[in-house]
């Protein structure tokens, strides 16, 4: 896989975090993983940010462009197909602010989830008639982008059992991680799996049973994940090697990317093949059952 070029906001924001981390006591650094693992996530949060730093001001076409991770000539289509304002026009030169960026981008990111242009028109001229569209769409996380997927959330201890709403579970979920105590508080580590939990308990789905399938699950996805990440370390461990100094910045920026976007990728090939697979166990399933239920009726004839 070729190594991902990162923006200059990009590789300027990970220089910057490389250079605080080299600046750390040394004692710091080789008796705490709490410099190196802080370190680490903001690497790849700014390698996932498109641009680096929130952009601000007037833009001209190809720089509107190159902000939102784009082409000229897509933006001239989005124009002329009604999805873009007109840009202010400065004698002959067209002029784009931060308005059109963001609309941009959400253009960009209902497109690249698979909406065509007609469907990404009406939505977002439900949007300008202020329908909340925004929970359905995920926009805000599809504008500024995260490396980690689910970001841990402190809630009063009390909530946090109110959400779990079953003593023994909620102890389970402490205990397998999912859930932390700190004093009157509660860190849900995982809070889209409580979401999704308690989504499939409304169909009568017991959460004792819940809480199995996910440890029963949870060593496969591991064994699953070790396999993808190895073959995406494998292309760096010749240029990042243990008690050397770190390839310039520039470099490790580009490594940092590449592995962003291998983890995307990952993601997405491993949620279609997972996806193909229940589907078709699900088919299986269900046409036994048919077929039981067919075979016993004509039993009874």
């Amino acid at each position: 896989m070729a190594a991902a070029k990162p923006s200059g906001q990009q590789a300027g924001a990970i220089s910057a975090i490389l250079t605080g981390l080299r600046r750390a006591p040394r004692q710091i650094r080789r008796s705490s993983r709490d410099v190196v693992e802080t370190a680490v996530t903001q690497l790849f949060d700014a390698a996932v940010q498109p641009h680096g730093v929130a952009a601000s001001g007037e833009y001209r076409l190809d720089e509107l462009a190159r902000l939102a991770g784009t082409t000229t000539r897509n933006i001239r289509v989005y124009r002329d197909r009604g999805l873009l304002h007109p840009p202010l026009r400065v004698g002959r030169i067209a002029l784009f602010n931060d308005t059109h960026l963001t609309r941009l981008r959400l253009i960009t990111s209902m497109l690249d989830r698979g909406y065509n242009i007609a469907h990404v028109h009406e939505m977002l001229s439900a949007w300008e008639q202020g329908k909340d569209i925004g929970d359905v769409l995920g926009l805000e996380s599809a504008i500024v982008g995260n490396w980690a997927t689910e970001k841990p959330e402190r809630v009063p201890l009390a909530e946090a059992r109110d959400l779990v709403d079953d003593d023994a579970a909620f102890d389970r979920l402490v205990d397998i991680g999912v859930i932390k105590l700190d004093a009157e508080d509660a860190i849900i580590m995982r809070p889209k799996l409580i979401e999704a939990f308690n989504e499939i308990r409304e169909y009568g789905v017991p959460i004792g049973t819940l809480i199995d399938v996910h440890e029963q699950v949870l060593p496969h996805l591991d064994a699953i994940s070790s396999i993808l990440v190895r073959a995406g370390v494998d292309q760096v461990a010749g240029r990042i090697k243990p008690g050397e100094s770190l390839p310039p910045d520039t470099e490790v920026a580009e490594l940092i990317t590449m592995l962003v976007r291998f983890r995307t990728q990952a993601v997405s090939a491993v949620s279609a093949t997972l996806a193909s697979s229940i589907e078709s166990t699900i088919e299986s399933v269900v046409g036994q059952m048919l077929t039981e239920y067919v075979e016993k009726a004509g039993e009874q004839t």
